[in-house]
């Protein structure tokens, strides 16, 4: 499986890896980056071994990571993910989001959606595309919901955190049939 480049006039997404990931090396330190993740990335070691296991898992056709550079202001930004692939059931997960401050409220995230859903329902024809976001985290929620996801239950206590707590999950879903309404709305002129 050879990774897309997947870029419009805003963003640039192409595979993160070992050799690139230092360039987002300054925002991964940024306080309370991925405050509702159970990752940790803010130490240089944290961030080098969250990228071997992304690298591990495209290795394995489970993931698909991508730096993102945001074109508008010339800098990387930080790292999405296609995950837990299933092949068989042509269903991915969008998720490991983390971008800078700076960029967050930007139009840039819509844009990264908008051509990682383009890029699952049209050249992979997967069926379904997932977002799992902790209960708690209000602005991802509402971010995965203007982008036209239905939520589709919550898994209770599912996901133990860096801080012993167990997070309550928050399942999302865009079904590939929704996809020609959701492009034509929330996405008018994306494409």
């Amino acid at each position: 499986m050879k990774a897309p480049t997947l870029e419009n006039h805003r963003v640039k997404l192409s595979l993160l890896d070992l050799s690139n990931y230092k360039h987002v090396c300054n925002i991964a330190k940024e306080p309370n980056l991925v405050q509702y993740s159970p990752s940790k990335i803010d130490t240089p070691d944290d961030l080098k071994a969250y990228v071997q296991t992304a690298v591990d898992d495209y290795y394995h056709k489970t993931a698909i990571p991508f730096i993102v550079f945001d074109k508008e202001v010339n800098a990387y930004a930080g790292c999405t993910r296609f995950g837990l692939i299933n092949w068989q059931s042509y269903i991915l997960h969008i998720g490991w989001t983390w971008i800078g401050n700076k960029f967050q409220g930007s139009g840039l995230n819509m844009n990264m959606k908008f051509l990682m859903l383009q890029y699952a329902f049209e050249v992979l024809e997967f069926e379904k595309v997932e977002f799992r976001i902790d209960e708690r985290n209000i602005k991802s929620r509402k971010a995965v919901e203007k982008l036209g996801a239905t939520l589709e239950g919550i898994l209770r206590k599912d996901t133990l955190m860096l801080d012993g707590f167990k997070r309550n999950t928050c399942c999302y879903g865009i079904l590939n049939d929704e996809w020609t309404t959701i492009k034509t709305t929330v996405f008018k002129g994306f494409y």
